[in-house]
């Protein structure tokens, strides 16, 4: 199923494990600013009591085992399509495995638009919470500098915003050395605290984690899941990013280097507030030296930015790969790099993004208050795409019968509903938040799809089969001039509208005619060989088909440049003309939705991005051709 994609070609293991370390693991690398603070020194945490120190830690430790090592290296990353992982890749694994089940795929697609606006409610507080959290450590420097937090976290944040428009390409290469750097620094403040304590390398022994669940910790002990789960913020990215990296380089980095980097931390605040309770506080700070205090808040702060960054970075492709995917409209996506991949830039996304992590810092003020919004939305993601999706993939992926995938799927469900009903616990603290922004986003998906559905009827009442209408048209009527006409369709058996108003108005055609259609597969990437396919209609009469995968940008012009005609013409840019139907739908009366949502959906409609843009064309030969219809029945 995997196959060498071209931005890994050439590269060592070791050049993309550096990658991997800074790229992928800069969100879950950057937990322990808060993760052990929030279980047992936040609103909702623990006593930090000997007993609840080594339960809270040995939670930790095998939340991170099974999560990370177990369910996703060992089995969610084995679910790729042409070498690349996500979630958006597991939905069309799974709907390509339930053809011919129309329901269950239709199940899958509402999956798929839950998974996506989910990731966009939970991805607008990683750049909150890791950028304040790191800012915070001045706080521990000197109280003087509590009146500056909030102002020096916003002046970060918003240059990290201002800067996506220049491309991170170059920056991008110091993300991996940084948080190399980040990673060897924490391991070495966790050995430290270690050896003043080494009691606390008994958590490594679940019982403490399971005699914790069990009651030990409390009135509060399943609340705090919701705090430790925080330690596995950015799981998502193993599988997200397997393309970029490889699922070795990911898996090396994480099992011999990120993986015990991350536990020695841990272990380390775990031994700390052993020996001082009062340092719940701020374990982490407070394990650091005090002649090391601000280079560690200045590398803090520079791995919450690498963090955020990978985020906003997902951000993009997600919005493009939903775009693609037909779940939202086409909004400007801009290439920032002509040689790293996946370097674009959706400004729509970052200024939305960039309002709502500033809302989320002026309204929370502290790292403590957001990590009560955090969680809720990612282990809802998990389970309604990456466990259920990935329960039916695991039967055609591993060719296992009932008998095994059953169990596996429900342990891996057990554990995603345990963290799911913690983080609900919180909903009134913080939680509503992603939950809301993600419940706006499916209606807005779930109104585009709907709408595009619509327009298909509406279209379609209107729609003249396509060989018959050329047929009849009677040459000696028709003013043939030269060059070629491109009309854009998405279906080769009807006459596109455009040709129609066309002939009608004018009685003219160029010589040659290309009837093309734009067909996003559901695979990532579409081999080079299979991209294009042409056949002869009629005489000087062409169909050509451009197909790509729903993580590529599709370029028409360069495409048709290496089209043969017949006789092995080639299409000419200059004497090329793209043809496109301009429909402008008015809202009628429509059965199954309501006038105001249906207004909003033509407003969607018509501020997407034009065809023009989206598909590469050029705007000094694109002609638009206009008609009217009305959805839903009579105004």
């Amino acid at each position: 199923m995997s196959q060498t994609l071209p931005h890994k070609q050439g590269s060592s293991l070791p050049t993309l494990m550096i990658g991997a370390i800074g790229v992928v693991f800069g969100d879950i690398g950057t937990s322990p600013l808060y993760a052990v603070k929030e279980a047992l020194g936040g609103e909702h945490s623990a006593t930090p009591t000997p007993d609840n120190v080594l339960g809270i830690i040995s939670l930790i430790f095998w939340t991170l085992l099974i999560v990370l090592t177990i369910k996703y290296q060992f089995f969610i990353m084995r679910a790729d399509e042409q070498g690349e992982g996500g979630n958006l890749v597991l939905v069309s694994l799974a709907r390509k495995f339930t053809q011919g089940h129309p329901r269950m795929q239709r199940a899958i697609m509402i999956m798929g638009m839950i998974g996506v606006s989910l990731f966009f409610g939970d991805g607008v507080i990683t750049p909150a919470i890791s950028v304040l959290s790191a800012v915070e450590g001045l706080e521990v420097i000197t109280p003087a500098f509590q009146p500056y937090i909030i102002p020096i976290t916003l002046m970060v944040i918003l240059l990290l915003f201002l800067v996506q428009s220049n491309g991170t390409a170059k920056i991008g290469r110091l993300f991996g050395p940084v948080c190399a750097l980040w990673f060897l620094a924490i391991a070495a403040v966790g050995i430290k605290e270690i050896l003043r304590h080494p009691e606390i390398l008994a958590a490594l022994n679940p019982m403490h984690g399971i005699h914790f669940l069990l009651g030990s910790g409390g009135g509060n002990t399943f609340i705090v899941l919701g705090s430790v789960f925080l330690a596995v913020t950015g799981a998502e990215a193993l599988y997200a990013d397997m393309g970029h990296f490889g699922r070795s380089a990911i898996n090396w980095s994480w099992g011999f280097f990120v993986f015990p980097a991350l536990m020695l931390n841990y272990l380390g605040q775990g031994a700390l507030i052993l020996g001082d309770p009062g340092t719940v506080k701020n374990p982490f700070y407070m394990s650091v030296p005090e002649w090391g205090m601000l280079p560690m808040v200045v590398l803090a702060t520079s791995a919450t930015i690498i963090a955020s960054q990978a985020v906003i970075s997902g951000a993009f492709s997600a919005t493009r790969q939903a775009m693609q995917l037909g779940y939202l409209p086409r909004l400007r996506v801009i290439h920032t790099s002509s040689s790293e991949f996946g370097q674009i830039y959706v400004p729509l996304t970052n200024w939305l993004l960039l309002i709502a992590v500033v809302a989320l810092v002026l309204g929370f003020k502290s790292s403590t208050n957001l990590a009560a919004a955090y969680g809720i939305a990612v282990t809802g993601t998990m389970i309604a795409v990456t466990t259920l999706a990935f329960g039916i993939v695991l039967r055609h992926l591993f060719s296992w019968s009932l008998l095994f995938s059953i169990p596996l799927l429900l342990i891996f469900l057990s554990v995603d509903l345990g963290f799911f009903g913690a983080n609900a616990l919180k909903f009134m603290d913080g939680g509503w938040f992603p939950v809301i922004l993600g419940a706006l986003l499916f209606f807005l998906m779930s109104t585009w799809r709907k709408g595009q559905e619509m327009v298909k009827c509406a279209v379609r009442k209107q729609e003249i089969p396509l060989e018959p209408f050329l047929r009849q048209l009677n040459p000696s009527d028709i003013n043939r001039i030269p060059g070629t006409a491109v009309f854009m369709t998405q279906n080769f058996d009807l006459a596109p509208p455009a040709l129609v108003e066309l002939l009608k108005h004018t009685l003219t055609l160029h010589e040659r005619v290309v009837f093309l259609s734009v067909q996003t597969e559901n695979i990532p990437y579409v081999d080079h060989d299979k991209r294009l396919v042409m056949d002869t209609l009629l005489d000087n009469y062409y169909r050509i088909r451009i197909k790509h995968g729903f993580m590529e940008t599709v370029d028409v012009p360069g495409m048709l440049v290496d089209c043969r005609l017949k006789d092995g013409e080639r299409v000419v840019m200059e004497d090329t003309y793209f043809f496109l139907g301009k429909a402008n739908f008015v809202a009628g009366h429509a059965p199954g939705m309501a006038r105001w949502r249906l207004k909003l959906f033509l407003n969607l409609y018509r501020n997407a991005e034009s065809p023009t843009r989206f598909f590469n064309l050029p705007s000094i030969r694109v002609v638009d051709l206009g008609t009217r219809i009305v959805l839903g029945g009579a105004e």
